[in-house]
């Protein structure tokens, strides 16, 4: 199969995310939602509370995430929306919709295709999510939260990818082809995505860089952190083919750190990873 698909869909992607009116898929329905209300100033808990209130897979994973180990070191359990909200924070609702638009997409029956890669790619976006929060707090000293939503969304063209790729059975059918197009567009696909959802200068560009090879003498950014997360991430769960790929260079993070800090790094990680699959349900 010639190139000339791939095009196409590329072609309908950039022409639907630089119109005005840009059409969602269905699967970032609730996350369009909760993007539009967090950009009101006046947003109150209250208000917040009952959006997620309407949406019963959203709130239940609010309150299991604020129910959850890392969240309630008291182990007084609270069972309202308004209530898990004022503990985890209004910001975790912004992750916490990703995390339930991409599980009702890898669920859905247009993803059945893609079962293979979707599930390796749900746990390599776990665990770079884990390593950005450790990385954030332990090294470069800036908001573990943030870090840990960039590390959820980092991967979010992939996804996107898939699902439009869907409606094409002839690149379904050709694996070399689809897995050019997604490890070539995924990046530059979901900056874009992210950035008509309204997402953050500072998680665009660290999204947008997160596969550019580069030297980094210390974390300092949170592009630096969900770079280096990527690479550690990709040593034990890639979500790449590497029969279609090769194996991804980590050999930078030799460099970085000794032995004993990545290993104390991908332990605490790990902490991370079953805390965040616990207050998620995944």
């Amino acid at each position: 199969m010639s190139s000339a698909l791939t095009f196409k869909i590329l072609e309908d992607i950039a022409s639907d995310l630089s119109s005005d009116e840009i059409t969602f898929p269905t699967f970032l329905d609730i996350t369009f939602q909760v993007r539009t209300a967090l950009k009101d100033p006046n947003l109150n808990v209250e208000q917040l509370a009952k959006l997620v209130g309407a949406e019963p897979l959203m709130s239940t994973k609010i309150i299991r995430m604020a129910n959850s180990v890392a969240m309630n070191p008291s182990g007084r359990e609270i069972a309202d929306v308004k209530t898990a909200i004022l503990r985890v924070g209004m910001e975790a609702v912004r992750t916490v919709s990703f995390a339930v638009a991409m599980e009702q997409l890898l669920k859905s029956k247009q993803m059945q295709p893609f079962e293979g890669i979707s599930k390796r790619l749900w746990v390599h976006t776990s665990h770079v999510a884990a390593l950005c929060r450790v990385l954030a707090r332990k090294i470069a000293k800036i908001n573990g939260d943030e870090a840990m939503f960039a590390g959820l969304v980092h991967d979010l063209g992939v996804f996107y990818l898939m699902s439009r790729a869907a409606n094409f059975p002839d690149l379904v059918a050709d694996k070399v082809e689809l897995h050019a197009l997604l490890v070539g567009w995924h990046d530059n696909i979901g900056h874009a995505l992210l950035s008509a959802l309204g997402s953050p200068e500072v998680v665009l560009l660290a999204v947008q860089e997160h596969e550019t090879d580069r030297e980094i003498a210390e974390l300092k950014s949170l592009s630096d952190v969900l770079y280096v997360a990527n690479k550690i991430a990709n040593r034990s769960s890639g979500w790449r083919d590497p029969e279609l790929d090769g194996e991804v260079d980590t050999s930078m993070l030799d460099e970085m750190f000794d032995a004993d800090m990545l290993a104390e790094i991908i332990e605490e990680s790990e902490e991370e990873v079953q805390s965040l699959k616990a207050a998620l349900g995944g």
